[in-house]
């Protein structure tokens, strides 16, 4: 059943890049309105689900502060963080929604500049160059996440910190399609789950369509752990249920950190 032949980099690039042609939710730019209220201040971002990031787990304030939203293209967090005031560089791996930073970036004259690549490997950026990592829930579209931790750490200024958004493992229990289209929670799967490992390249265009994004759970070692490892320190961490979903009636979805880069 195995597919560990799958490049999940070229795969999810390619599957984001579709994304952004069909309008999915996660590469729907913001609006103009959106970012002139975030030049007066006003101004939320969302780190995990719907809700609005924890403002203290921010910089008071931004300005001249040099901000990676890592894995975050889209045109949501970076055109808002640098109306606030932020030098801000977007990182992912889809050029279709690093359009997106970049239209709504020429659209409203901000100070923001894109780069291509794979979330495990920053070295398209010198140590200590950032003083904010922000980083949504993405990881779940890589295999593995030491190097991702490793490079956070090294980029990061001392001081630095470190926001992040990802899965609940838990969600991969369960059998998707009865989870998605009859709202059950059958749990069929033994953890951690990937869509390389648990199914086969047919099944997983049965299941989900030949061009869908790999997914891969991580455990909470990997995720808060990990972190941990590559010496950060865990200063926040909150949770949110995601109400789209029949399971998140039942148990949070998400998690988020805050964690900070000893100076």
């Amino acid at each position: 059943m195995q597919d560990l032949g799958v490049d999940p980099v070229a795969h999810n690039r390619a599957a984001w890049d579709k994304y952004v042609q069909e309008g999915d939710e996660w590469t729907r730019p913001v609006s103009t309105e959106d970012v002139e209220r975030a030049r007066r201040g006003d101004w939320s971002i969302v780190l995990i689900g719907h809700e609005p990031v924890n403002r203290s787990w921010l910089p008071e304030e931004l300005t001249g502060k040099d901000v990676l939203c890592l894995a975050a293209g889209g045109g949501q967090q970076g055109p808002i963080l640098a109306a606030a005031g932020a030098r801000v560089t977007v990182f992912d791996n889809s050029p279709g929604q690093l359009g997106q930073d970049q239209m709504v970036a020429e659209r409203d004259g901000l100070d923001l500049r894109t780069a291509l690549g794979d979330m495990r490997d920053l070295s398209a950026f010198g140590d200590a160059t950032f003083d904010v990592v922000f980083h949504p829930v993405s990881n779940l579209f890589v295999p593995d996440l030491a190097p991702v931790w490793r490079e956070c750490f090294r980029v990061l200024r001392p001081g630095g910190t470190l926001l992040v958004g990802f899965l609940n493992p838990d969600v991969y229990l369960f059998d998707h399609e009865a989870l998605d289209e009859r709202g059950e929670l059958n749990v069929v799967h033994k953890l951690p789950y990937s869509d390389v490992t648990h199914y086969s390249a047919e099944e997983r265009a049965t299941k989900f369509g030949a061009d869908a994004a790999l997914e891969y759970s991580h455990t909470l070692t990997d995720q808060i752990g990990g972190q941990l490892a590559a010496g950060f320190l865990v200063t926040g961490f909150e949770e949110a249920p995601d109400r789209s979903n029949a399971a998140g009636h039942y148990m949070s979805n998400y998690f988020a950190t805050a964690a900070v880069k000893p100076g």
